[in-house]
């Protein structure tokens, strides 16, 4: 059984570690391509993985990370799920990971800008967002402007999180105001509140609305198509194990890493 763990890190301050490390080029090719194949260019591979990656992505990470243990015996990946702009400050204050999936380009450059990216990061995959509400719709929310009637509890990530960014673009691009009843530090911190019945929608994606089921009903909405997100990925100049970081990196473009996030219901880069 994968032993992956699921764990959230809070800008954690830590020494970095300054061992240097081969510099990773993604290239632009296609993920179908011949060197998309998890296994390929990259020899025998083993020892931990650690991943830094955008709450959103944890369903498909996990079913990945749990593929990616299977074709590499004698390895072990490791997540760290959380907000991107969390996650970003946790890596550029010396948070010892391989690899970093973040939610925006915005918070990826904040890794790149410290010069903790190995190579340039290249975009994965896309997500849009949807308004999540309680199952059945009872409140008949059918767009954003629905969202802005008095006495709707409305929840939203917080501003410097891609989804909450991706929110406000939206509403700014409606011309709505909209006062929530909570700021969230995550995408599945918000999506939870619609399901725990504490709000009665929220703005988050279409993979947490996929990963949700039956908990919640989503919601789709025209604004979304100008607020769609770029998920941006890279091996970490520090990366303590980069072999097999670009492994992982690998099997995340390749045909079988695409089909699984498509699954998930995220979308082509």
């Amino acid at each position: 059984m994968s032993r992956i763990a699921r764990r959230t890190r809070r800008r954690p301050v830590r020494p970095a570690a300054l061992g240097s490390v081969a510099l990773l080029a993604l290239s632009a090719c296609s993920p179908a391509g011949p060197d998309a194949s998890p296994a390929s260019g990259s020899g025998r591979v083993s020892g931990e993985v650690t991943v830094f990656a955008a709450a959103s992505l944890k369903e498909s990470f996990t079913a990945l990370g749990e593929r990616f243990e299977k074709a590499h015996p004698g390895t072990e990946v490791t997540f760290s799920f959380g907000g991107s702009d969390s996650l970003a400050a946790s890596i550029t204050g010396g948070a010892p990971a391989d690899v970093f999936a973040s939610a925006s380009p915005a918070t990826m450059k904040v890794v790149t800008d410290a010069g903790d990216a190995a190579g340039t990061p290249a975009t994965f995959v896309r997500n849009e967002l949807r308004i999540a509400t309680l199952p059945g719709n009872p409140d008949r929310i059918t767009g954003l402007r629905d969202l802005t009637r008095p006495g709707l509890k409305v929840v939203l990530c917080d501003a410097e999180v891609p989804c909450g960014a991706a929110a406000r673009k939206a509403l700014d691009a409606s011309g709505l105001k909209l006062t929530p009843v909570s700021y969230e530090q995550d995408v599945k911190a918000a999506l939870t509140k619609v399901e725990l019945k504490e709000a009665d929608a929220a703005v988050v994606y279409a993979s947490d609305v996929h990963a949700a089921g039956d908990k919640v009903e989503g919601v789709t909405f025209p604004e979304a198509a100008d607020a769609v997100n770029d998920y941006p990925i890279t091996l970490l100049r520090n990366a303590p194990n980069a072999g097999a970081a670009k492994a992982f990196l690998a099997l995340v473009r390749s045909a079988e890493g695409q089909e699984v996030l498509a699954g998930n219901g995220f979308l082509k880069p």
